[in-house]
């Protein structure tokens, strides 16, 4: 008999191939794509792909934390993201590389997701942190790529190459600067409140093996925030701008995926 969630991941792929499809015909052709047709059937996608994450992720014994689950979000809240910053920002060719990752996500998920990945002693507080934690490395994560794309960008700029490959496929640069900011500033505002979370629904840091994660969450706030702060301020972007994103992330990585191979490989708990 076959599932509703298999229902639901098909449907939705079906959405994904032909919101990519009708954008990618669109832009090739030289065409303005309707915003209204594309956001509609990009936002039934991702209703259909949420569907399939709650019924995933959802249960009576709580947030199933399954790796291939956190991919499948991941995925799902970049391409949201993507669609909602392309309403008031001329970036919607950016939705060409959202949707792909979104229905590879989505497939990982309802094809390799495991049951019953619960944390032992959960809460309300403490899956709100996680999950808020994840959500501002997704966001954080979307803007090291973009810092990484608008990096080419400068570059042949600067070099004066006549064959601008990334110049020519990319939104103007000023359009992809003003994302890396909205994208910063989204994902700092979530990493604020998910480190407020943690402080406040974590017994204890050292007990639990969260020490250095928080450490480096906290270097890469106070990082992330100085930022904002000299963009605002002082009128920082290009080069430092990049510079930032880049050591901010690579600390959230290393907090994150670090801590969780030393303890999980080598220490094996």
């Amino acid at each position: 008999m076959i599932s509703l969630p298999l229902v639901y991941t098909i449907l939705a792929l079906i959405a994904y191939t032909t919101s990519f499809w009708y954008l990618f015909i669109r832009l090739m052709s030289k065409r303005e794509p309707n915003p209204w047709l594309f956001a509609l059937v990009t936002t039934l996608a991702l209703l259909l792909h949420g569907t399939v994450l709650c019924h995933a992720m959802l249960t009576p014994l709580g947030i199933n934390y399954d790796v291939f689950n956190l991919v499948s979000f991941t995925s799902w809240l970049m391409l949201l993201l993507s669609l909602i910053f392309s309403t008031f920002r001329p970036i919607v060719p950016l939705n060409l590389l959202g949707i792909p990752v979104a229905a590879i996500g989505l497939i990982l998920g309802f094809a390799f997701s495991k049951p019953n990945q619960f944390i032992e002693q959960h809460s309300l507080g403490l899956d709100t942190h996680i999950i808020l934690s994840l959500s501002a490395y997704a966001v954080l994560l979307m803007a090291t790529i973009h810092a990484i794309l608008i990096w080419f960008q400068n570059r042949e700029l600067k070099k004066k190459q006549k064959k601008r490959f990334w110049v020519n496929l990319l939104p103007p640069i000023q359009a992809m600067e003003s994302l890396l900011f909205d994208l910063i500033i989204t994902g700092f505002i979530l990493l604020t409140i998910a480190l407020a979370f943690g402080f406040l629904t974590v017994d204890s840091f050292f007990a639990q093996h969260l020490a250095h994660k928080t450490v480096f969450s906290i270097i890469s706030w106070i990082i992330y925030g100085s930022l904002l702060i000299g963009h605002y301020k002082l009128g920082w972007r290009g080069q430092k701008a990049i510079r930032f994103t880049l050591i901010g992330f690579a600390l959230l990585a290393i907090g994150f995926i670090g801590s969780k191979f030393v303890l999980e490989m080598i220490l094996g708990r």
